[in-house]
């Protein structure tokens, strides 16, 4: 089930299940991962793509180690909000996973995560091979976090 909405991906989810959050990119894919309270988001590892089914393959081993009950992909929407070619790549990527995979998928606004997951890493004085070996991660989990944010909203948490 893919959704825009996350209040029908939020009832899909399963209990006790972690979410995973993709930063889907031309050349990787950064992956991050929620606790199964679905509070916090930590990076986990960013995937070289290669071809479709390989990428899924990597995904899905992710999903089942992890005990992931959905998925958050970022959007990469135009500052002004409209969609793109990487926003429709995106979206295409969701709908072939989603016939790999029965959880529910949602997408959330990823607008200047990476900017966001870089200023991060340089506080945090990280070497400049450092921050091309992480970035997609990082990224990954504050798509992640931001979405976990807003379901803690919807379940009445603030």
């Amino acid at each position: 089930m893919i959704t825009d909405e996350i209040e029908t991906f939020a009832a899909a989810l399963p209990p006790m299940h972690a979410i995973a959050g993709l930063d889907f990119g031309e050349k990787t894919i950064g992956v991050a991962v929620s606790d199964t309270l679905c509070s916090v988001a930590t990076p986990l590892e960013t995937i070289r793509r290669r071809k479709f089914g390989l990428d899924a393959e990597r995904l899905r081993a992710i999903i089942a180690d992890r005990r992931i009950g959905g998925l958050v992909l970022g959007l990469p929407r135009n500052m002004d909000g409209s969609e793109g070619p990487r926003c429709q790549s995106t979206r295409a990527f969701a709908r072939n996973f989603a016939r790999e995979w029965d959880g529910p998928i949602t997408f959330w606004d990823e607008r200047l995560s990476t900017v966001a997951a870089e200023r991060a890493l340089l506080e945090a004085d990280t070497s400049r091979k450092r921050r091309a070996e992480v970035i997609d991660h990082v990224a990954a989990s504050y798509i992640l976090q931001g979405a976990l944010d807003r379901l803690r909203h919807l379940r009445g948490g603030n």
